[in-house]
């Protein structure tokens, strides 16, 4: 039986993040239901040469998020997780407060009621104590906050060195096998600097 995974898009910076989950996770094991919000739309033509079509393609399952009776609204939907990716201000108050006026933050509500993992990440600097209030309301009721903050161990090389290495500490807390980055193995494996 495949695993299923919710991948939450909204409106932040940083839609790529969701959409490369969508493309490794296209040919794997899991089965990945997709909710785009109407902001991350925009988004995306402004940041990607991505089209919806395409981004939708790439789910094993797409829904409209307005549609409030869809699969994922329900509990009894068995899934394993959900990400969303980026996480906007707006998503995460949604899902801090259980404001529940869209699919997206119905299905991370579910998540979180049915004791499910959801990952979050928010997208916004600098932070101001409502936005850190936000994030720990949503943390103490069980969301794992993970910021895209990119890490330079790895000596990433390119843009998508840096995606790969937040969408891997995704994987990781999920238990999704991977190799999108070097693993630190104390300071005696740090690569020496490329030659440009």
């Amino acid at each position: 039986m495949p695993r299923k995974i919710i991948i939450g898009i909204s409106g932040a910076s940083g839609i790529i993040y969701g959409v490369r989950m969508l493309q490794l996770l296209k040919n794997s094991s899991c089965e990945t239901h997709l909710i785009v919000s109407e902001a991350a739309k925009t988004t995306m033509a402004l940041e990607t040469a991505f089209k919806i079509a395409e981004v939708e393609a790439m789910a094993s399952f797409a829904y409209d998020n307005h549609d409030l009776a869809a699969a994922p609204a329900s509990g009894s939907f068995r899934t394993e997780a959900m990400i969303v990716a980026p996480c906007t201000i707006k998503s995460l108050s949604g899902i801090a407060n259980s404001y529940a006026d869209n699919l997206l933050v119905r299905a991370a509500d579910v998540t979180l009621k049915e004791k499910r993992k959801l990952v979050l990440l928010v997208r916004e600097t600098p932070l101001h104590k409502g936005h850190l209030r936000l994030m720990s309301m949503a943390a103490d009721m069980g969301a794992h906050i993970l910021p895209p903050i990119p890490a330079f161990y790895h000596r990433p090389r390119s843009v998508e060195d840096i995606i790969d290495q937040t969408v891997g500490k995704v994987f990781d807390y999920l238990g999704i096998g991977h190799r999108l980055f070097e693993r630190w193995g104390g300071s005696g494996s740090i690569r020496p600097p490329q030659e440009v």
